[in-house]
């Protein structure tokens, strides 16, 4: 039996087919809600205390947690951790292919 390895681009989303736009906009999403949950983790916070915390209902903590990523938006989760008191930055890069 022979197994074909291929090198990852570095974004995950990208090496399952999804477009380059479309797989960017996922890595930036994921990376925040590890963010929130990992803060939710540190703080030890239920579900109601981060929901407080974060401004938002229970339900979607839960959505959060089970990594429910098509119902979060970008913003939406930069709002989150900002009521937590964290800043967000951004960093822009050339990208390895030009258009």
């Amino acid at each position: 039996m022979t197994v074909k390895m291929r090198r990852g681009s570095g974004n995950v989303f990208r090496d399952l087919g999804f477009d380059a736009l479309e797989a960017e906009h996922l890595r930036i999403r994921s990376d925040l809600m590890i963010q929130i949950t990992r803060l939710i983790e540190a703080r030890r916070l239920t579900q109601v205390a981060a929901a407080r915390l974060f401004g938002v209902s229970q339900p979607r903590i839960s959505d959060l947690k089970r990594g429910k990523i098509d119902l979060f938006s970008i913003d939406a989760l930069v709002t989150m951790l900002g009521r937590a008191g964290l800043r967000v930055s951004v960093s822009v890069h050339p990208s390895r292919r030009v258009a």
